[in-house]
């Protein structure tokens, strides 16, 4: 679906814009066997919002994944998204695709709740049949509600607030099940590359200090680990000796460089992106993507890196550090949390409810990767695909069979 059209005076797009747009667009680009099914883009005139939802593959039901806001989010950006999501559910086993969109304006310098409406209305045909929406980055509790309402359906997203039977994702959900995958991880292949023999000996460093690493902070830190370092976008805090989570605390979902947890005082202030190469034992990427590539997989220094942060690692830098024996436990097994919270929501659930599955089905999938991973030496990210897609692989032949 494209929309580009001009009302109440507005200054209509010019071909040779449209042309830039779409040719942003190169679906061919990232067609494969799996998906992605539906490509929409849209624009609404009167707002100036320009949005993308990529619907990756339905097989296993209603493609899920959040909404974010960005100023220079791409279609491309947002298909890789949505490929982890398809992956992501599957790999959890329960019965959502996968699917993500994306706003690309500066969220500091729009209405977001006005651009969020604007979105809802032009995807609505969509949802919640095929794509049920969910927070994201700039997208919070509020913008949620605001899509749902506008949808009309309570079904058209989670992390809703709590007075639509919500379960919001700032409860911790993704932050709790990483906490789990790390911890099984680390008990089933710590001494394999010479983790500390307790977890409460292990040295930890988190970038990132939102919704995730929050919450993976002070998971670790009630299991006694020791954390030497935070980040956020404006920078650093480190310290050998430890942070302490309960005062750092405040200074998490810092939206202004003020309010940066490299000002909490607890030990030396360095650049942003100085994190990736601090001594540690755990790496915990709760940010951005793409984090570790080629040019900084090199200054890696930890044994094992857990991802908090979808697509966190490039495939030639997760080649690079698995061949110098760290172990990266993939984010479509690690995070799972907040999906998983996501379907209690679905059907109604409660929070304890949530929080008992995401512990159930992220421990389960964990051993069984990890398990797999040490007697086939193969990376946890190559087993955990295969499980994916094999389940993905018989839903969508059952669909196939069903149609005939």
């Amino acid at each position: 679906m494209i929309l580009m059209s001009a009302m109440d005076g507005k200054t209509v797009l010019s071909t040779k814009h449209v042309i830039e747009v779409l040719d942003q667009v190169n679906v061919s680009s990232f067609l494969d066997s799996w998906g992605p099914e539906e490509v929409i883009q849209v624009y609404d005139p009167n707002t100036g919002m320009q949005g993308f939802l990529v619907i990756d593959n339905t097989a296993l039901g209603p493609g899920k994944g959040g909404i974010r806001i960005s100023s220079n989010v791409t279609p491309l950006e947002v298909f890789g998204l949505a490929r982890a999501m398809t992956w992501k559910c599957a790999l959890a086993d329960i019965p959502f695709g996968g699917a993500k969109s994306g706003i690309r304006a500066d969220p500091y310098a729009i209405d977001k709740l006005q651009y969020i409406r604007a979105f809802a209305e032009k995807i609505a045909p969509s949802v919640p049949t095929r794509y049920v929406a969910a927070p994201d980055m700039n997208v919070g509790e509020k913008e949620i509600d605001a899509f749902v309402e506008t949808i009309g359906d309570r079904q058209a997203a989670t992390g809703k607030p709590a007075k639509l039977g919500g379960i919001p994702h700032e409860l911790g959900t993704t932050g709790f099940g990483v906490g789990v995958s790390l911890e099984k991880s680390y008990e089933m292949i710590g001494d394999l590359i010479d983790l500390p023999k307790d977890l409460a000996d292990a040295r930890v460093v988190i970038q990132g200090f939102g919704n995730v690493g929050l919450w993976i902070a002070k998971f670790l830190s009630n299991k006694g680990a020791k954390i030497i370092a935070l980040n956020d976008y404006w920078g650093t805090i480190y310290n050998k000796e430890g942070i302490d989570i309960d005062l750092a605390e405040s200074f998490a979902y810092a939206t202004s460089e003020r309010m940066s947890v490299k000002n909490c005082k607890q030990g030396a202030v360095l650049a942003r992106d100085a994190i990736l190469g601090l001594d540690c034992d755990i790496f915990v990427p709760c940010a951005v993507g793409n984090v570790i590539n080629e040019g900084t997989c090199q200054t890696i220094k930890a044994k094992m890196i857990v991802e908090g942060a979808n697509n966190a690692t490039t495939p030639i830098a997760e080649r690079y550090l698995f061949e110098n024996n760290v172990i990266i436990i993939p984010d479509f097994l690690a995070n799972a949390g907040g999906v998983i919270g996501s379907y209690v929501e679905y059907k109604n659930g409660t929070e304890e409810e949530a929080f008992s599955m995401i512990e159930t089905k992220i421990k389960k999938n964990t051993e069984r990767v990890i398990n797999d991973a040490i007697n086939r030496k193969l990376t946890p990210r190559q087993v955990a695909l295969e499980i994916a897609q094999q389940r993905i692989m018989d839903a969508m032949e059952k669909k196939s069979k069903g149609r005939n």
